[in-house]
């Protein structure tokens, strides 16, 4: 079945959202490897109050960390080292939705990256792509560094405001494939998951 990997241009751009509403597109499981920060407010949690069906399954996390501070160092604070060989993928027949932690970029310990363990996972990605002055930078960047470590993009998610020509000139410059658009939601239900799936191409 299809695996994805859902990573970001950078931190706070939607991915938990959009995992959400890939995750009820596709009826998917879904896995968050790391999760740091408040525990009781977890992003599997999120994913769970508002996903609809029955079939998805959200596996627990591989390290869940009390700080939310990069991975590294809320690990190293909660007296732990986080270990790319300790991440193994679920045992599952479903499709599944892995989301990642912040941005490509974000250091795992003093060696190793996000993008490592995308690596390791051997996975597609799916990238969240926010429109702010500097966005197309960091898009490009992010793609090109997919490039280099020789990882599959399956395409790019643009979230919240719309911008035409930021889309227009990532799109022609990478080559990339536009799976949708997902404006602010005003409000986030199971309802408006559900319905914003539909805009996706998945």
């Amino acid at each position: 079945m299809t695996k994805y990997f859902i990573t970001g241009i950078g931190t706070g751009i939607g991915k938990t959202i959009i995992s959400a509403i890939i995750t009820e597109k596709l009826q998917a499981d879904y896995w968050k490897p790391i999760q740091s920060g408040d525990l009781d407010y977890s992003d599997s949690k999120t994913i769970a109050s508002l996903i609809s069906n029955r079939t998805t399954v959200i596996h627990p996390e591989q390290y869940r960390l009390t700080q939310p501070l990069s991975p590294h160092l809320s690990a190293r604070l909660d007296g732990l080292t986080i270990e790319l060989e300790n991440f193994k993928i679920p045992e599952t027949k479903n499709s599944l939705i892995i989301e990642g932690a912040g941005g490509l970029m974000v250091p795992l310990n003093e060696k190793y990256l996000i993008i490592d363990l995308i690596k390791q996972l051997d996975v597609q990605v799916i990238l969240i792509s926010q429109h702010y002055l500097g966005s197309i930078n960091h898009t490009l960047l992010s793609i090109n560094l997919l490039k280099q470590y020789g990882i599959a993009l399956k395409g790019i998610i643009f979230n919240g405001e719309e911008n035409e020509e930021s889309e227009r000139y990532i799109l022609q410059y990478t080559k990339a494939k536009k799976l949708g658009y997902v404006p602010s939601l005003d409000i986030i239900d199971k309802d408006a998951i559900k319905k914003m799936g539909n805009a996706l191409l998945i």
